[in-house]
């Protein structure tokens, strides 16, 4: 009798991978396998979840190809990811599942803006902050430039608003190094390329070239190959290839462009970059139909209009329900209309002015029903935009908890634009998606549309299959592509070979064949032989929470994340949420249980709650708020009651804490360390911190009470500078003020209260919401009274500090918010730039300065009034290209040092390669982390202020 054959258990089977993936990358830290990240990593933006056995974090393209090997062994996909935000199911897979974007973010200016070299972990908008400064740009331009990475960008051959088929990334892309499944590397800048490709891959160059001569000698095929790619395409592999190149390293370079990843490992591109056209016009007309709309665009084309963005009448009515609608909608009573979305940009004013005096013939004869004027003022403009953009965010953010938002986009010929866009609308009629909107890039008649679907029982999934089946028909009978812009994924792979026939669907897959024989990178995307694998593996979203059940996974947030790198973003931190609903329904209570345990630090305590991820989010969460109140949750009635008492006695509090730090910068740090140590484990790490050589010394009293006679404003001195010690020896920024207000003749009251009052930050974010309350009622009433009812603003002089005052009133009822409504909260940079500077004396300016920036600079909108005052102390004034949230977060950074190492680690490494004669933020912990980053002395730019004007 044959032995029986027996299954390893699970745990063996992802202990010997584990092992199996360390040996291919240099730090086995990279690799996990535990549940946890695993789920974590598995959601995307797409429809589709996958979860993989393994996620590992690449560094380098030997890594990359040895992990396609190590996948090829334990005979699973590999699925390359970096920025998640694809809509149509190609970042993910059930194998390997290896990031690359944590350790590729490398980005080098080449020929001042010409050109630039890029890898794949920078988003869009990264690349474009450093072309900026030379008036540059990318070609391609996203909408979601934001977060989809220059990975992506190549993945899908991106292209946007702006950039039609000329400037995609097929178009711009000058030479790229990529990994092929076998491990061969391969540059195509190396004047060689070609020729090594065909000695370390003969059969794959052969192959290459057997497809171009059997593209080039079929008439059919050709024809079919030049009809799809003179429109946007990124249906299948992008046979266009065949046609523009000739040498087989050219054309494969081509062909990785709109892969998605399923041919190689694109590491490095180098682009050739557009210029930035600084000014523009931008004017929305509203017509009486599509047809009016879709006539206009040749002659408005014709004239130079650069943009065109279709809007149709389901759109307008979403947008007339935004709380402030542009003038352009207000009141209309929208029927079968719709709109166009049109800009103008150039090099100067005067091209500008020309070539909008050379358009408004063509303005004038269009039958608009609210006028053609043009707009440049900045905020007008930026209104107009909000709301094509905002229709997403309308949409997505309205739809039913449980549903999921999808966003699909076609493209057909220019000429049946109109007929498409009345079919999908009957479309939409037909299969029941009434929340339904068009719109898309008129100009390339590229539509989007965006409709919301439940996946959670067959009957819904059914009526999804026969609208993809009727919108398919719809498109393909009109000569159209099925995916303009966002890849073909899974979403569309079984349709391809519909759209290309039997003959290039071969090539196609002949293709595939000869780049990746063993099939090892994502399979399923791009080409699928089963007619219904778009049908399978949807997205279970279930109700979890309220401030939450609207995230649709997009990823817009995890740029933006301190912790993205170190634990977890915030769309993974509502992924995993979802995951733990999903496992408690099943039973699944081991499941359950791992995904509880490692919540605790991965998600709620790890989190800065610095809450930029609201900023970047297009349907505002803010998961930050949620940890803290997550935080709350699990404090139980007598941390409460000694957080409110606290709250109470803030003052001796405070003294005691400043005490605590100079009696410990007296003892021995070996005992302070072994000390703190015992006590964090007792189950304290929350609240007592690791002691650290760099942890400052207690600081100043806060300032005494002053009431000039004619005050201009009310001074509220932060307590954190009087907790911790400034790292110059002249008072810290409390003391700086007052010197420059006096210096300024501007003076300032103080409240007699200000040593108990608190902005009330330390129990927010600790989740102290007893404590919270009533440091909130106590500060407020002092500071209604100090400003006369709110007739003076009240400045503070730490960022972080100015922004908990602001979110104060939340925390208290009704009565009190309207009654403290009056109150105006003000930080001291700005009121420096505004009031202060312009009487002080000339500042004495040194030559280059680092500044960073924070978070609650960017959430109080006052980063340009922070360059300002940096610009009147320096020549020369430097935020990192790779700034980003320090994540010290109060006491965040003294808890969990990991947490801020991390965050910081890629503008420290900038900072610590130039050379600079002073460094500024404005806000003390900031300061803190920032110093204890780069090792170089971070104070507060009113300090250097007041310096450079004594």
């Amino acid at each position: 009798m044959s032995p029986t054959a027996v299954t390893p258990p699970a745990a063996d089977r992802s202990a010997d991978l584990a092992e199996l993936l360390a040996a291919c990358v240099s730090d086995p830290a990279r690799v996990s396998t535990e549940v946890p990240r695993r789920v974590a990593a598995a959601h995307d933006a797409s429809p589709y979840l996958f979860t993989p056995q393994a996620v590992v974090r690449a560094a380098s393209a030997a890594e990359v190809g040895a992990l396609m090997a190590g996948a090829r062994r334990a005979g699973l996909p590999l699925t390359l990811r970096s920025g998640g935000t694809s809509l149509a199911g190609q970042a993910g897979g059930d194998g390997i599942l290896v990031d690359v974007r944590s350790h590729w973010r490398s980005a080098t200016v080449l020929d001042d803006g010409l050109r630039i070299r890029l890898q794949p972990g920078l988003t869009v908008r990264q690349a474009n902050a450093r072309l900026t400064r030379y008036g540059r740009r990318l070609g391609p331009d996203p909408a979601s430039e934001s977060a989809c990475t220059i990975g992506g960008l190549v993945a899908n051959n991106s292209s946007g608003m702006n950039c039609g088929t000329q400037d995609n990334a097929y178009r711009t892309m000058e030479s790229i190094q990529f990994v092929l499944p076998s491990g061969t590397v391969v540059d195509t800048a190396a004047p060689d390329a070609d020729q090594a490709l065909r000695a370390r891959e003969p059969e794959l160059h052969a192959g290459l070239l057997r497809l171009r001569d059997r593209i080039r000698d079929s008439a059919a095929s050709r024809a079919t190959v030049e009809r799809l790619f003179a429109m946007k395409n990124t249906m299948g592999y992008g046979l266009n290839s065949f046609l523009d190149h000739s040498d087989p390293a050219d054309m494969l370079a081509h062909l990785m462009i709109g892969s998605e990843g399923t041919l190689g490992f694109v590491g490095e591109a180098v682009f050739r970059t557009v210029p930035l056209l600084p000014h523009t016009a931008t004017g929305l007309l509203v017509l009486p139909g599509l047809a009016e709309a879709t006539d206009a665009l040749p002659a408005l084309l014709a004239v130079g209009a650069r943009t065109a963005e279709l809007l149709d009448a389901a759109s307008l009515r979403v947008a007339q329900q935004a709380p402030d609608p542009v003038d352009e909608v207000r009141g209309l009573r929208v029927e079968r209309h719709a709109a166009l979305l049109v800009e103008f940009a150039e090099d100067n004013a005067e091209a500008l002015a020309a070539r909008v005096a050379a358009a408004r013939p063509v303005l004038d004869r269009l039958p608009a029903v609210t006028g053609t004027s043009l707009v440049r003022d900045p905020r007008v403009r930026a209104r107009l935009w909000h709301l094509r953009k905002g229709l997403y965010t309308a949409v997505a953010g309205a739809r039913r908890p449980g549903t999921t938002a999808l966003l699909e986009d076609i493209a057909v010929p220019m000429e049946r634009l109109t007929r498409t866009c009345e079919g999908l609308i009957g479309l939409f009629d037909r299969h029941g998606y009434q929340d339904a909107v068009i719109f898309g890039h008129a100009r390339d008649g590229n539509l989007h549309f965006m409709l919301t679907q439940d996946f959670d029982s067959v009957q819904e999934t059914e009526r999804y299959a026969r609208f993809t089946d009727a919108m398919v028909d719809l498109v393909l009978d009109a000569g159209g592509t099925l995916k303009a812009e966002h890849g073909t994924g899974r979403a569309m792979a079984p349709f391809v070979r519909r759209q290309y026939g039997d003959e290039l669907y071969d090539v196609m897959r002949e293709l595939k064949q000869l780049c990746d024989p063993h099939g090892v990178l994502s399979p399923g995307v791009l080409l699928a032989d089963d007619p219904a694998a778009h049908l399978h593996s949807l997205k279970s979203v279930p109700e979890v929470d309220p401030a939450v059940d609207a995230c649709v996974e997009c990823g817009y947030c995890e740029p933006v994340c301190p912790t993205a790198d170190a634990t977890t973003t915030p769309r993974q931190r509502i992924a995993l949420q979802r995951e733990i609903a999903l496992a408690t329904a099943a039973g699944d209570d081991e499941r359950r249980r791992a995904l509880e345990a490692d919540y605790t630090y991965a998600a709620v305590d790890s989190c800065a709650a610095d809450s930029l991820c609201v900023t970047a989010c297009p349907v505002t969460i803010d998961t930050g708020a949620v940890m803290k109140r997550l935080r709350a949750d699990r404090h139980s009635a007598t941390a409460q009651r000694a957080g409110n008492a606290t709250a109470r006695h803030w003052g001796t509090a405070v003294k005691g804490v400043r005490a605590a730090l100079n009696t410990a910068h007296v003892l021995p740090a070996p005992a302070l360390r072994a000390a703190t140590g015992a006590v964090r484990r007792l189950g304290t790490g929350e609240l007592v911190p690791a002691w650290a050589d760099d942890i400052p010394r207690g600081g100043p009293a806060r300032p005494a009470p002053r009431r000039p006679a004619e005050p201009q404003a009310v001074f509220f001195a932060a307590c954190i500078g009087s907790v911790f010690a400034p790292e110059g020896t002249a008072g810290g920024v409390s003391a700086a003020f007052l010197r420059l207000c006096e210096r300024a003749g501007v003076q300032v009251t103080v409240p007699g209260e200000l040593a108990g009052l608190c902005c009330g930050t330390p129990w927010q974010s600790k989740g102290y919401t007893d404590g919270h309350r009533t440091m909130a009622a106590r500060t407020l009433e002092a500071l209604w009274q100090a400003s006369d009812h709110g007739r003076l603003p009240v400045v503070c002089d730490a960022s972080s500090c100015t922004h908990g005052l602001e979110q104060l009133p939340d925390s208290l009822p009704e009565p009190d918010r309207v009654r403290f409504a009056a109150l105006r909260f003000v930080d001291s940079v700005v009121f420096a730039a505004e009031h202060l500077l312009p009487a002080l004396p000339e500042p004495r300016r040194m030559s280059s300065l680092a500044l960073h920036p924070t978070c609650s600079t960017v959430h109080l909108g006052i980063d340009g009034a922070l360059r300002s005052v940096a610009a009147a102390v320096s020549d020369d004034v430097t935020v990192p290209d790779n700034w980003g949230c320090c994540a010290f977060a109060g006491d965040r950074g003294l808890l969990h040092p990991e947490i801020t190492a991390r965050a910081t680690a890629a503008q420290a490494a900038e900072i610590k390669a130039g050379t600079y004669d002073g460094y500024a933020s404005c806000n003390r912990t900031c300061e803190m982390g920032m110093t204890r980053a780069t090792g170089h002395p971070y104070r507060h730019v009113l300090e250097l202020l007041d310096e450079a004007t004594a």
